[in-house]
């Protein structure tokens, strides 16, 4: 069966490729999770068993409840919400702590979903330099929020960092950035992203005031879902519930929270979240065989003469980027295809997931590969090279 309905393809990259998207890997579903798609698809599922108060995070049939209270436990935390992505736990933070003029610290390296939240909320981005490794380091925050001080006359309201960025998937400073955020009295998110559901992460330990992580990205669930967590000394202000009366009506709406619009994560994404969460928790702890396969495939790749990697290495993260610019490009440029013949030579071998096109700076992920799928994919490019006479050594 190739259609779903009328011309939806059914997609089946995970079924039958090798798939190294840089970020895909990470949030690909459990059978359980698959499950939990369609038996709680219908739009209202969740809503079975509500009763008073009528919000979400209380019903516990299925066990929603119990789920948001292991969540804060697994992160480390004292509360936790899950949302429609993690731009969504960025947005309902900065609205609740910055406001029109205010500065909030950002990385050099931030999400673009990072800047629209400030955006959102009237403040304003200031960007943290990279080191000379592409790291965010403790020193250049507090440089930052002297600089800040300094043209505003105010402390920044906010620091927003990522604990891996997106772009190279380096590890950033986070525990020094928390111990200088301390010192000036300035909250501190840690977006991790990348981070949480893949790897062990303790929010308390980190010293962040809040986490905030991807379901879609880390966590095997389906888009659109992400994770808010917060210490209690945060929690009234982020999860602060209305006040606001109707003039007319008098109605109010109890309980409700404000940053999380009433409810937030309903029906299959939660569910499915949910039916993950078992596998999530185990496989954390074995990120240092993922970090052990990472490191033997980025090895063997830079066997072939020419390959270069732009991340810092050895890697603390399985998503990487790379430079081909002097060995595949050097074949893109004569190609037919131009470069798109990698991508063309990877699908005659069953792999995608690279960038359509791009033979200089790209980025991959291995996270979730068998030992197997590592080497053949370490193969697979060398086989590649030496077919288009790069040495290979």
């Amino acid at each position: 069966m190739r259609y779903i309905a009328e011309d939806i393809e059914v997609r089946a990259r995970e079924e039958l490729f090798i798939n190294i998207h840089p970020i895909q890997p990470a949030g690909r579903l459990t059978p359980e999770a698959m499950k939990a798609l369609i038996a709680y698809g219908d739009g209202y599922s969740t809503c079975d068993w509500c009763v008073k108060p009528f919000r979400l995070d209380k019903i516990r049939r299925p066990p929603i409840y119990e789920f948001h209270s292991d969540l804060a436990e697994f992160l480390g935390m004292d509360e936790a919400r899950v949302v429609p992505g993690a731009r969504r736990g960025f947005q309902a933070v900065v609205s609740s702590i910055a406001g029109p003029g205010d500065s909030v610290i950002v990385s050099s390296l931030a999400h673009y979903t990072e800047f629209l939240a400030v955006e959102d909320a009237g403040a304003v981005v200031k960007e943290v330099p990279l080191n000379e490794k592409n790291v965010i380091t403790g020193e250049n925050v507090a440089k930052k929020i002297e600089e800040v001080r300094r043209e505003t006359g105010k402390l920044p309201k906010l620091i927003l960092i990522d604990h891996f960025d997106y772009m190279f998937g380096n590890e950033h400073d986070i525990k020094g950035i928390a111990k200088v955020a301390k010192e000036y009295g300035i909250p501190f998110l840690c977006n991790a992203a990348y981070s949480v559901g893949v790897m062990p992460v303790n929010g308390r330990e980190i010293g962040a005031d809040f986490l905030v992580g991807s379901g879609h990205k880390s966590f095997a669930s389906p888009a659109p879902s992400g994770i808010l967590a917060t210490t209690k000394e945060w929690a009234d202000r982020v999860l602060r519930t209305t006040q606001m009366v109707g003039d007319v009506t008098k109605r109010r709406f109890g309980i409700k929270e404000v940053e999380m619009l009433g409810c937030t994560l309903m029906g299959s994404n939660l569910i499915a979240m949910m039916a993950s969460f078992p596998a999530v928790r185990e496989r954390v702890k074995r990120w240092p065989e993922e970090l052990e396969k990472t490191n033997y495939f980025l090895r063997e790749f830079l066997r072939i003469k020419g390959n270069a990697i732009l991340s810092e290495m050895p890697r603390k993260h399985t998503l990487t980027k790379v430079d081909t610019s002097k060995s595949f490009d050097l074949v893109a440029r004569r190609h037919k295809r131009r470069g798109f013949f990698l991508g063309d030579e990877l699908r005659k071998r069953r792999i995608i997931g690279e960038f359509l096109g791009a033979t200089r700076a790209w980025k991959l992920n291995t996270y979730g590969l068998t030992w197997d799928q590592i080497k053949y994919l370490a193969q697979a490019f060398q086989e590649i090279a030496r077919e288009y006479g790069i040495e290979v050594e």
